[in-house]
């Protein structure tokens, strides 16, 4: 799967992350700080946002804006093991929160900007959102509509003059919601159900309130509610066409999941690398931890169970690597939900066992078992959002019922 334009990538990618974020994750992360301006306009002209995109039409206008990608990687060359590394590699922080804060929001929404907005929308907000000036987040969820998209209650009615949307509603647990410049939204356009939905393109302004939430993670990835109260947009903010917007959901959403498992597996390999360095030194009953069987036993479980999810990520990131419709096509739905599925059951099994090897350090927010004490908050988190385990489980079975031979008998 892996050339070395790969290679030069990761370590382009690592060197920037040990520069300029390893410095400042621990202490953002128990802070709660939202990030500077700084970090995310470094974050966009190193090329971290733009490849953590994946492969697009954005690579091509981030080289006309001298955004490089890591290790000069040509636009034609990129494909999604690079993304999968830059991921991996961010995720490999182990502060959930402080990674989180780094783009989670705005990679779910800036694709969908591209994809799906006027022309005229992408040549203006385009190039300051590549290049970290702005930024964006994702707003579907509501305080009584996570993973029904479909019961969405938020409104947008056409003002007399057909010009502007007037835009009502709550949305709640968006992700840098607290500090985005523009708000991907889901709307109520029409009926009742996945037919009336629209998408939207909400620039922060007059009629909008955000509120940071506090959550299971640290505050600084700004997840937040977001308050509509006649909020006026232009009519040439509406993504794609009217009562479309379910459709496109559903069309980010395979992405939005893949990329959530790679982050997570970032944590998974940084929570089981600290736990093995830890088991190696710490002297119990006079011997090291690392003797004792019933923790070795732990390790091993952990880093199979890992690497067998990774495994199968880099089998199904190479099926949308070779795929005509890459991530966002139907037939890979279902797989894809699998895979997020299984991924986060393994970090719940892994977080159990590395805090176990941790002790109390294990379940302490700064010192040596910080990246464990971060996975096991995070394992959860990433079991709701993005579609949670059930729903997940649930739409890969259906999906493979769905091309079931209808007169298969055991």
């Amino acid at each position: 799967y892996f050339k070395q334009s790969h290679t030069c990538f990761m370590e382009a990618v690592r060197s920037f992350i040990q520069q300029e974020l390893v410095p400042i994750a621990a202490s953002q992360e128990l802070s709660g700080d939202y990030p500077t301006k700084e970090t995310q306009q470094k974050l966009g002209q190193k090329g971290l946002m733009v490849s953590r995109m994946g492969p697009g039409p954005w690579l091509t206008q981030a080289a006309e804006l001298d955004i490089e990608i890591p290790g000069r990687v040509a636009p034609a060359e990129f494909d999604y093991f690079h993304e999968m590394i830059a991921h991996q590699e961010v995720g490999r922080l182990g502060h959930p929160g402080f990674i989180d804060s780094c783009g989670a929001g705005f990679l779910i929404s800036a694709p969908a900007i591209f994809h799906f907005c006027s022309n005229e929308v992408r040549h203006q907000i385009g190039g300051p959102l590549l290049r970290g000036d702005k930024w964006s987040s994702l707003a579907i969820s509501e305080p009584f509509a996570g993973s029904d998209v479909a019961s969405i209650k938020t409104t947008a009615e056409l003002t007399p003059d057909g010009k502007h949307f007037i835009v009502n509603g709550v949305k709640k647990w968006i992700t840098e919601g607290a500090y985005a410049d523009y708000f991907v939204t889901a709307v109520r356009t029409g009926g009742a159900g996945a037919k009336g939905i629209s998408l939207l393109l909400i620039e922060r302004g007059e009629g909008m309130e955000t509120k940071q939430i506090k959550t299971t993670y640290s505050t600084c990835a700004g997840t937040s509610l977001v308050i509509l109260s006649d909020v006026k947009v232009p009519i040439g903010n509406l993504m794609g066409k009217k009562n479309d917007g379910f459709r496109l959901i559903m069309y980010n959403f395979n992405h939005e999941r893949w990329m959530i498992v790679n982050s997570l597996l970032g944590q998974v390999r940084a929570a089981i690398t600290d736990a093995f360095l830890w088991a190696k030194q710490r002297k119990v009953f006079g011997k090291a931890l690392i003797d004792q069987p019933v923790i070795r036993n732990k390790l091993a479980s952990s880093v199979a169970a890992m690497e067998s999810v990774q495994s199968y990520n880099e089998a199904l990131t190479y099926d949308m690597a070779n795929s005509r419709e890459g991530p966002v096509g139907t037939r890979l739905a279902g797989p894809i939900a699998m895979l997020k599925y299984q991924t986060t059951r393994t970090a719940w099994k892994v977080a159990d066992d590395t805090v176990q090897i941790l002790g109390g350090r294990g379940i302490t927010r700064t010192g040596m078992g910080a990246k464990v004490e971060g996975l096991k908050n995070f394992a959860k988190y990433a079991a709701v959002y993005g579609g949670s385990e059930e729903i997940m489980a649930d739409l890969a079975i259906k999906q493979a019922l769905r091309d079931f031979p209808t007169r298969s008998r055991l």
